[in-house]
């Protein structure tokens, strides 16, 4: 049986957000995660309904020198065809009417719960667009892991391996967004972002199966991925995270190598960012502090921008995202 205020909003959770005098203060999220590549992606529609055909270059033609009476050899680039897939998350907010009745803002209530359905919604987008396999998973899409998980594979110069060999490993990623590079997919005849849809008065049942009354909302999001051009994304893979907090591990040279195999750096049209966790993130500034000021290597920047700290390395926006794990499987 489930247990009360475990998946309804309760009468304790409206008093939590009110003041003695009855009015809503501002809702603070204690397990709100930071969901920056969400803020950082383009979206595309989808050119075949739920789905998107698009043409990778998987070689360039071959050109020679001309010599005079003498003829030009046949050649092609080449290419092949992708098809990526879009699936929906969606929540459903359910509220006792009787509760809303209680309440001195109905509105406030019911946009404070939509908010977390919104925050719970961005967390799971996130992580599918990092680690989403529609291959073991056919209801999710293919996000950048699946797609960058083999050091042998065409892409593997994309991958930087930088030794972990256990299970407590993790990842950062140079990724290129743009019409080109890598982006974000929503159907065809669809808007991109969560659709919220008021479901109105509804008759449920409790787990005794007795009826009440509640006000539902819906709440749907189609979304998908695209990796148009591989040589605009790299994973820096195998971060041993017991070496990286010793310390041991150095990131900045991977980081380097990393940022040298990406295409085109400045590209233009494009958005460069670089995402790891909190503990990748705190142990790049920890090198970068116990360097000494004297010294001239390139590590992070921080300067801030409209109010909020930014970190860069090289001019990049490094991003803090928990949706990257710490318990990654060696990529091999």
């Amino acid at each position: 049986m489930a247990t009360l205020g475990n998946t309804f909003v309760d009468l304790i959770d409206v008093y939590k957000l009110q003041d003695g005098r009855g009015q809503f203060n501002p809702v603070i999220e204690i397990l709100m995660e930071l969901t920056p590549m969400l803020d950082d992606a383009i979206a595309v529609e989808c050119n075949k309904g739920t789905t998107h055909l698009h043409t990778v270059r998987a070689g360039l033609p071959t050109v020679t020198w001309g010599k005079l009476y003498q003829g030009i050899p046949n050649s092609k680039g080449r290419t092949t065809q992708v098809e990526d897939t879009t699936g929906f998350v969606e929540g459903l907010s359910t509220i006792d009417e009787r509760l809303l009745k209680l309440s001195t803002n109905e509105g406030a209530v019911r946009l404070s719960e939509a908010m977390a359905y919104l925050e719970a919604m961005s967390i799971e987008a996130q992580s599918k667009m990092i680690y989403g396999n529609s291959a073991s998973d056919p209801e999710e899409f293919m996000g950048l892991a699946p797609r960058f998980n083999d050091l042998s594979a065409s892409n593997g110069n994309q991958i930087i391996d930088a030794g972990g060999t256990g299970s407590d490993n993790t990842s950062a990623w140079f990724v290129t967004w743009g019409d080109n590079q890598c982006g974000l997919l929503y159907p065809k005849g669809t808007q991109a972002g969560v659709q919220r849809e008021d479901m109105g008065r509804q008759r449920v049942l409790d787990d005794a199966g007795n009826a009440y009354y509640a006000m539902e909302e819906k709440f749907t999001w189609h979304l998908g991925m695209y990796v148009k051009d591989w040589r605009y994304v790299v994973r820096v893979a195998n971060i041993d995270v017991s070496l990286m907090q010793a310390g041991s591990v150095a990131l900045y040279d991977f980081f380097r190598k990393g940022y040298y195999k990406l295409q085109n750096r400045r590209v233009a049209g494009g958005k460069i960012c670089i995402y790891c966790n909190r503990d990748v993130l705190e142990a790049l500034d920890a090198l970068a502090t116990n360097a000494g000021a004297s010294d001239s290597f390139v590590r992070l920047r921080h300067t801030e921008i409209e109010g909020k700290e930014v970190s860069s390395y090289r001019g990049i926006p490094v991003r803090e995202t928990d949706a990257i794990i710490n318990t990654e499987a060696r990529v091999v």
